[in-house]
């Protein structure tokens, strides 16, 4: 009888301590929960049932998302966004890993090079824009070097190079930001196993592929997620430089949903917006999944 009321005694303890720090995580959490759920979660939900809506009231129905399956805008749109996601992403990390590579040793000028390629986080995206513009531009500093040197003048975002265009925009946007995750990776890396490695006679390449991008790997899977995020949200250039309705090379997922709620479709807007989550959601599960393969795989 003893052991059993000590023992009742030290659970009811411990189911108290449980409930109070349950308690005091959810209070610190509480705050941030309340705006997440208002300006997140709620309106997802409410997008998520006006997908199935009917237009004209009849309750719900498929016929949003068979509409917007078939519709030629949404298969550009869709088309476009995940051909410039597979493009600009591969290149983004490739030219970061580079940077921060190089970066990493004792250049001259280092600190400065670092505050370099930082600068495009704080400057205004539409500051950003405008140098796009002056540079791209029928009238603007490229055109007007090429008329120089006796070429012809093109109109870059009218073109089949208006990918090229937002594809050097997003890099030039985003790879400070990974250049810093970058070298926060390297630099996390014991020193004494490069010691270890010169002892060994390993040469500069074993030394990438067997050690600098093995560690690195964890922070590598970190900066392909956030490129793939910072991918899906290129609208804002891309409707600052091209406007609502751009060329068709740059006719991104956000164009479609921007022309369906100013035409105040919110069905199809709505479907689209859920697709496009799934989508997304889809890729992160892929990517944690790859990671915690990998990770198991090096244990």
């Amino acid at each position: 009888m003893k052991n059993e009321a000590t023992s009742n005694v030290f659970s009811s303890r411990i189911s108290r301590f449980i409930r109070s720090e349950a308690m005091g995580a959810f209070w610190l959490l509480a705050p941030s929960l309340v705006g997440f759920s208002i300006f997140y979660l709620i309106p997802f939900g409410q997008s998520i049932l006006g997908s199935f809506e009917d237009r004209l009231g009849g309750g719900l129905t498929f016929s949003n998302y068979k509409e917007l399956l078939l519709s030629s805008s949404f298969q550009k749109a869709a088309s476009n966004t995940f051909l410039f996601t597979a493009i600009s992403v591969p290149i983004l990390i490739a030219i970061s890993l580079l940077l921060a590579l190089f970066l990493n040793q004792r250049v001259f000028l280092r600190n400065w090079l670092r505050t370099a390629y930082v600068l495009p986080l704080v400057v205004p995206v539409a500051s950003i824009v405008l140098v796009w513009q002056i540079l791209f531009d029928w009238n603007g500093a490229i055109n007007a070097v090429m008329q120089h040197f006796g070429l012809d003048r093109r109109d870059w975002m009218k073109s089949e190079w208006a990918g090229f265009v937002i594809i050097l925009v997003y890099i030039w946007k985003n790879i400070g930001y990974n250049v810093i995750l970058f070298l926060a990776g390297l630099q996390n890396i014991p020193g004494q196993y490069y010691e270890i490695a010169d002892l060994e006679g390993a040469g500069p390449v074993r030394k990438l592929f067997g050690i600098t991008l093995i560690y690195l790997t964890p922070t590598t899977f970190l900066v392909v997620l956030m490129s793939v995020l910072n991918s899906f949200k290129v609208f804002r250039e891309t409707y600052l430089v091209a406007g609502a309705y751009p060329h068709d090379r740059i006719y991104m997922m956000q164009h479609y949903m921007n022309n369906m709620f100013l035409s105040l479709d919110i069905q199809k807007v709505s479907a689209a917006a859920v697709l496009m989550a799934l989508c997304i959601m889809a890729l992160v599960f892929i990517l944690f999944r790859t990671e915690r393969m990998f990770r198991s795989f090096m244990e």
